[in-house]
């Protein structure tokens, strides 16, 4: 323990870990029905349309109409399903999407009412192994909810869903190196704090790092033009076919939190985090707008291109990410560690 204490150089008390825990929780609870709602008012913009307009001022309680229709209704699953794993399915993607949303840092070290608080969940000295580690058991939770289901439909979608996750988290993990190179250090908020130092955000020397991390997030989130693991043409629904009522609403959940935690990572590795630009340097309580901020336009991002590119085939998105991605993160991870040696 003192070991730790003498690397974290502070501690916060059991209440105040308590609190951040429900905090994050309910920030994650909150987030999405906003997400949801900006997603379905810009793709209407998109299309020359309106968007929810009636449920609420400017329909701003349609999301709140949706969810609360999903958990109203009555709860079932297929004959042939496993009872205990087809309700823990969708447990798992929302347990592992708030676990991650707990690394994601808003801020550095503040004092609040005298005490020194992380304006973070948890900052390890693995931070990105962490999320990494936790983004890998979300593909439990898809896979088991399609084997569960009994379907044959199911199964295919989770199968799928595996194979993509797989696929595209090799390469997101390998554009990640150049980052940790560079900065020295696997933990998110000393990532920050190297690019503070630099003068430079990641992004700039890590672009093509940069670009191949997004790309795995549009794959890891099944966001189009990724979305083959819930191809409602080929497949009638994917893994998720058989949920609905509350199952569905936390799949769904799961997804647009997801969406908000890679957003949140891209920021903190690539975008310098809670940092301006130009060297500008506002109070400590600005931090947390300054991520929400760059949240919001990599979220603002995800819907754009949903809005902008057709669904791939199959075949072509796992060429995608084994021929282009994976050689690109490979050469990246290459340059960046001879230039780090060199200079």
């Amino acid at each position: 323990m003192t070991t730790v204490l003498a690397e974290v150089g502070f501690y916060e008390p059991v209440w105040i870990q308590i609190l951040k825990a429900l905090v994050i929780f309910a920030v994650g609870l909150q987030i999405v029905p906003i997400v949801l709602l900006a997603e379905r008012k810009i793709l209407g913009r998109f299309q020359q349309r309106y968007g929810p307009n009636r449920v609420g001022p400017f329909g701003a309680l349609q999301p709140l109409a949706d969810i609360g229709k999903l958990l109203w209704k009555e709860e079932f699953r297929p004959k042939t399903s496993i009872g205990f794993l087809f309700v823990l399915a969708p447990i798992i993607s929302i347990i592992t999407a708030t676990a991650t949303l707990a690394a994601v840092p808003f801020g550095n070290v503040v004092d609040i009412f005298g005490e020194p608080v992380g304006l973070y969940g948890i900052d390890v000295n693995i931070g990105i192994l962490y999320v990494f580690a936790f983004g890998a058991i979300a593909f439990y939770g898809l896979v088991l909810g399609g084997w569960a289901s009994g379907s044959k439909y199911s199964f295919l979608g989770a199968m799928r869903a595996a194979a993509q996750l797989i696929s595209y988290e090799v390469a997101g993990g390998l554009a990640v190196v150049g980052v940790v190179m560079m900065a020295g250090s696997l933990s998110l908020t000393e990532i920050v704090e190297a690019q503070a130092a630099d003068g430079m955000w990641f992004v700039v020397p890590q672009f093509v790092g940069f670009l191949v991390f997004l790309t795995a997030a549009f794959a890891e989130t099944n966001r189009a033009p990724f979305d083959l693991a819930e191809a409602d043409a080929e497949l009638v629904g994917g893994y998720n076919t058989e949920y609905g009522g509350g199952g569905f609403a936390t799949y769904f959940m799961a997804e647009y939190l997801n969406i908000v935690v890679l957003s949140a990572i891209t920021a903190t590795l690539f975008l310098g985090g809670w940092l301006l630009p130009f060297g500008i340097d506002p109070p400590t309580w600005v931090d947390p707008l300054v991520v929400i901020a760059k949240i919001g336009a990599l979220s603002f991002f995800f819907i754009w291109i949903r809005a902008t590119l057709p669904r791939l085939r199959y075949d072509q998105l796992m060429s995608f990410g084994w021929k282009i991605l994976l050689p690109l993160a490979t050469i990246n991870t290459l340059v960046t560690a001879i230039l780090v040696v060199v200079w």
